[in-house]
């Protein structure tokens, strides 16, 4: 059923996002709640899910996203676009339902025959990985284990592909963030079996309406590219939802756009805060048309050659420069001229951050990517923010 409302503009679309990503204004949630609420949190840097987390969350602690962690709550895993994220425990099983085909296919193919094992040997190996990893191992232990069962000169490929083929949560290993460089795991909660070869149709229909809520109006293209799903799948389960649990828009340049009915989609003029994003933030890649937030002559300066996605700062909801801790304070490269009021907030933003930081005991949080700023273009303006309480 088409909705009788007028094409969607591109600022409609953008504050659409932000309203849904907690980044008109930050909200009271509990984690858990914030996490649920925004889907999936990038982790592949440890730091990233506290720092998504301080942009969204009014008051936010970072003890109580380390408690989160520790009773697994929020879990760590392999997940969507085959990389780390941070998930309610509620989500996990479903979304792994969802991505199996695409891990099947990534971790269990060439690389992993270099090791002589086959995908049915993969699966035959799993269950008894799970019964391994009932409790914490490490990930030389793991690698032990299979050196024992399929030979040393075998473990390295095999541990890559199970590591994400199988369904293993990261295990909090210590401060400052959870989770440091010589990753943990342990056995996600037992469930009824996946198959590796399809994506689950329940799985994926619930992840398509949890993305949906979380980061739409989207197209088809944005669904698949948030997943790493085939668009094929994510068309056929949107033709089983086609039921009252979708509303039908069109962007301004005719293309269908999916909706969850009910969703926030505020005015184009509604004002969204400076924020000052961490690395991978989610909402610079959860879509196919990534121009909804990041400008298009922007896109190749915060993503990098190699898939890294700098720290940015949102600017009127959408990038507008990078950032990076310093020992002084919070160093803003912006892309083009910002007002004095937009630095004063930005400044402010950075204090806060700061504190977080400091408090964690990692002022220099992202230090080992600093080398990507010698490689910009020169910036319109940087300024030093948050030393001595202002900008």
């Amino acid at each position: 059923m088409t909705a009788a409302v007028p094409p969607l503009t591109a600022g409609e679309l953008n504050r659409a996002t932000l309203a849904r990503q907690l980044l008109l204004r930050r909200e009271a949630l509990a984690v858990p709640d914030a996490v649920r609420r925004v889907v999936a949190l990038q982790a592949q840097h440890p730091a990233s899910p506290y720092l998504a987390l301080w942009n969204r969350v009014a008051h936010f602690r970072p003890d109580d996203l380390d408690e989160a962690f520790a009773s697994r709550t929020v879990v760590k895993a392999t997940l969507m676009r085959i990389t780390l994220h941070a998930v309610h425990a509620d989500d996990h099983r479903a979304f792994r339902g969802a991505m199996q085909q695409t891990l099947y296919g990534s971790r269990l193919g060439a690389r992993f025959a270099v090791s002589g094992l086959t995908p049915a040997d993969a699966d035959r190996i799993v269950p008894d990985l799970l019964d391994f990893t009932r409790r914490q191992r490490t990930a030389a232990e793991i690698e032990t284990w299979l050196a024992e069962r399929l030979g040393a000169e075998r473990k390295a490929a095999a541990w890559w592909g199970l590591k994400a083929y199988a369904p293993l949560l990261h295990a909090p290993a210590g401060a400052p963030w959870s989770f440091g460089a010589r990753a943990s795991f342990v056995a996600a909660p037992p469930g009824p079996p996946l198959s590796g070869r399809t994506p689950e149709p329940d799985s994926l229909r619930a992840l398509i309406l949890r993305y949906l809520a979380a980061f739409g109006p989207a197209s088809v293209a944005d669904i698949a590219q948030f997943a790493l799903v085939q668009r094929a799948p994510v068309r056929e389960a949107l033709d089983t939802l086609d039921d009252g649990r979708l509303v039908r828009l069109t962007g301004t340049d005719g293309s269908l756009l999916l909706d969850v009915p009910g969703a926030p989609r505020p005015p184009a003029d509604t004002p969204a805060p400076p924020r000052l994003l961490p690395m991978w933030d989610s909402i610079l890649l959860a879509y196919a048309d990534r121009s909804r937030v990041i400008p298009p002559e922007y896109r190749r300066l915060v993503t990098r050659v190699n898939g890294d996605v700098l720290p940015t700062l949102l600017v009127d909801g959408r990038v507008a420069g990078v950032w990076r801790p310093t020992a002084a304070g919070v160093e803003a490269s912006a892309f083009h001229p910002l007002p004095a009021e937009v630095w004063e907030a930005l400044s402010a933003e950075a204090r806060s951050l700061a504190a977080l930081l400091s408090g964690r005991g990692d002022p220099d949080v992202y230090a080992r990517h600093t080398h990507w700023w010698t490689k910009l273009p020169p910036a319109a303006e940087t300024r030093l923010l948050g030393a001595g309480g202002h900008g």
